[in-house]
């Protein structure tokens, strides 16, 4: 990603993010499924990791990172430790239940993240006698 649109990520939202990718997939199969009333198992796959290791990859252009050394082994290894993650979990059930539970609550801060970053930003005016101050908003 050569131009990163919004404010620079943080190195932690950007190791968040996949997991809560993840977790969203994982918790709508499992809702989607409760509501057709099916009979299959919601399953870990190494597709929905792959899923999560194309995310970090997409975003990797869009953090803010400390240093290059930083960049290049986390921006290449964190990507490959989920596809890894993703072969060794593969076919893993998890409950119905528990993954409504978790995906739920982790599409919403997911949302949050996004709407977080992607929100215009408002600088406040400040009058004073001797000048007028914009003050930019603090995060």
């Amino acid at each position: 990603m050569l131009h990163a649109v919004g404010r620079p990520l943080s190195v932690s939202a950007w190791l968040v993010a996949p997991l809560l990718f993840a977790a969203s997939v994982l918790g709508l199969t499992a809702l989607g499924g409760l509501l057709l009333h099916a009979s299959w198992q919601v399953t870990l796959s190494s597709a929905l990791w792959g899923g999560a290791a194309a995310v970090s990859a997409a975003l990797g252009g869009a953090v803010g990172w400390r240093s290059s050394a930083q960049r290049g082994i986390l921006a290449v290894l964190y990507p490959a430790l989920l596809l890894l993650w993703g072969l060794a979990l593969d076919d893993v059930m998890v409950p119905r239940w528990w993954a409504i539970g978790l995906g739920m609550p982790a599409m919403a801060l997911l949302l949050v993240l996004c709407w977080r970053r992607f929100r215009p930003r408002h600088d406040r005016t400040v009058h004073t006698r001797a000048s007028t101050v914009t003050v930019p908003e603090m995060r």
